[in-house]
């Protein structure tokens, strides 16, 4: 919904070079997805045990907080759209985001877009992360709604893996990274923008 990937690359990136690392775009493409506890996992399966994971934290925070802060978070083309349109016809929605409450909220809150959902369920509150369907099998459970009824617009891959394990339509809207084969076979849609998935679901919902 916010357009933040490249604030949390951007910082990631430069946090490792202050550690003295290199954090390539290849690597940085493994966390997609991810909470931020497996995301340091991958951090620590590719640097290994000598990482400083408590300074490259340090740092993150740091350059995030900064990000963050310098200007309003811009959302992604056609969101406000999309939500009018759900609203319109009475359609229930959750956030479901491996980001952790406390800032989730914070981001929500900070565009508006607190009081548009019903329901927001994070990384934090579940066992495991995506490509685990907990998370949306728990946002699915909130809403009291059942995992078949439910649409799931991703930009992740592990996002899309999980909301097939968890047995919902998922309809994939890729961010930084091109989707795979594999992936784009399990996604209902793939579109490139959430401008087209409001299209879509109009000419869905009037039928």
């Amino acid at each position: 919904m916010l357009d933040t990937e490249p604030i949390y690359k951007a910082a990631w990136q430069g946090a490792a070079a202050k550690c003295g690392y290199v954090l390539s775009d290849e690597t940085y493409s493994q966390l997609l997805g991810r909470s931020r506890a497996d995301a340091e996992q991958v951090l620590m399966e590719e640097f290994g045990s000598l990482f400083p994971l408590n300074v490259f934290r340090s740092a993150c925070q740091e350059c995030e907080t900064s990000a963050f802060t310098a200007s309003p978070l811009p959302k992604k083309r056609g969101l406000d759209d999309l939500l009018a349109l759900l609203d319109a016809r009475h359609i229930p929605k959750a956030v479901a985001t491996s980001t952790v409450r406390q800032k989730a909220l914070q981001l929500l809150s900070s565009t508006g877009l607190l009081d548009r959902f019903d329901v927001v369920t994070t990384g934090e509150e579940v066992a495991n992360g995506k490509p685990s369907p907990d998370i949306f099998l728990l946002a699915a459970q909130r809403l009291g709604i059942g995992h078949s009824d439910c649409l799931v617009l991703e930009d992740s891959e592990l996002g899309v893996i999980a909301a097939h394990r968890a047995e919902m339509q998922v309809y994939l809207v890729p961010d930084i990274k091109a989707p795979s084969e594999l992936v784009t076979r399990l996604a209902s849609g793939t579109f490139n923008s959430l401008a087209a998935v409001a299209m879509h679901l109009e000419r869905v919902l009037i039928k």
